[in-house]
């Protein structure tokens, strides 16, 4: 396990629990923070954060509540690992026929009711983290970093679903779908299209709006499918 620092944060007018959990959680999400990362004692952090043990106890209570970190008496935070469910779930899967075809189709099932839960389950610091994203997503951008943001996001909507075999199926379908994604966003129109059904989605799940999210994360697919139809 190696130790970590974690950089102060952008402070917003949320609940400072929440603030650091969302900070947190995008660290992981990102992979900025791995699986085994041991976490600064808790002193260190707070101090590094420049906010209460008060605070950063809450934030690490939800973190574990949502199985992101393990908590040890005397050992400090670790970051946690995949649940062995969802790493069999992955390891099965990846034998099956990934075809782009296949693998869309995929999308088109799990997505929208990984949307549609986390409009129902999402709390004020995955709200934080997604709207992060969408602060930092620009038509404007470099391909790559349009990607990057638009997994970002869409791993983040997986976390707010708190059910961790949709977080695999969403890396799966992550991977699996790379080409699509590449024709999506090789234009300005395409990442402005994909930036606006984000917005959407953001929109509904912070309604707590699950048909709404649901039906936002259809249209957004089938967008983003037109828009690599389109390229092809």
């Amino acid at each position: 396990m190696r130790p970590v620092s974690v950089p102060p944060l952008n402070r917003r007018t949320r609940s400072v629990g929440s603030e650091v959990a969302a900070h947190i959680e995008q660290m992981i999400v990102s992979g900025e923070l791995s699986a085994g990362d041991r976490l600064p004692a808790e002193r260190e952090l707070a101090s590094s954060l420049g906010v209460s043990r008060t605070s950063l106890r809450e934030a690490m209570f939800e973190l574990e509540r949502k199985q992101l970190v393990v908590r040890h008496q005397g050992r400090g935070s670790i970051v946690a690992a995949p649940p062995a469910a969802a790493a069999e779930l992955f390891g099965g899967l990846s034998e099956l026929d990934a075809e782009l075809g296949n693998a869309v189709e995929l999308r088109d099932i799990v997505e929208p009711r990984i949307a549609q839960f986390a409009a129902l389950r999402a709390v004020e610091s995955n709200l934080l983290s997604l709207s992060r994203v969408l602060d930092e997503s620009d038509e404007q951008l470099a391909v790559a970093e349009s990607i990057r943001l638009d997994v970002e996001f869409h791993t983040l909507l997986a976390h707010a679903a708190q059910n961790p075999l949709l977080v695999a199926l969403c890396a799966m379908t992550t991977s699996w779908t790379e080409r699509t994604r590449e024709l999506s966003h090789k234009t300005q129109l395409g990442r402005r299209i994909s930036i606006q059904g984000h917005h959407a989605i953001y929109a509904a799940v912070a309604s707590h709006d699950g048909a709404g999210a649901c039906a936002a994360m259809e249209q957004h697919l089938r967008d983003v499918k037109e828009i690599g139809l389109r390229r092809l």
